[in-house]
């Protein structure tokens, strides 16, 4: 199942680095940050609880930038 998010993120290189991080996610199939649009699509594996991999997503991305926050589309 893939989702899209409204994401806030400050510079291209911050978008990457989030990306990255939120492809380590247990859960997580794929994922892409588009620092242009400020989307984040996510691929979840099957099985996975799309919410509580959000939570965990946006957990490892507030490491990154501590201000980010992720919106359902």
């Amino acid at each position: 199942m893939k989702k899209t998010y409204r994401i806030e993120v400050d510079c291209a290189n911050c978008a990457n680095l989030m990306e990255e991080a939120a492809r380590k996610v247990s859960g997580v199939a794929d994922a892409t940050v588009n620092f242009m649009t400020l989307k984040m699509k996510v691929e979840f594996a099957e099985g996975a609880e799309p919410g509580a991999v959000m939570a965990e997503v946006l957990r490892a991305c507030r490491k990154v930038e501590p201000d980010c926050e992720i919106y359902y589309e």
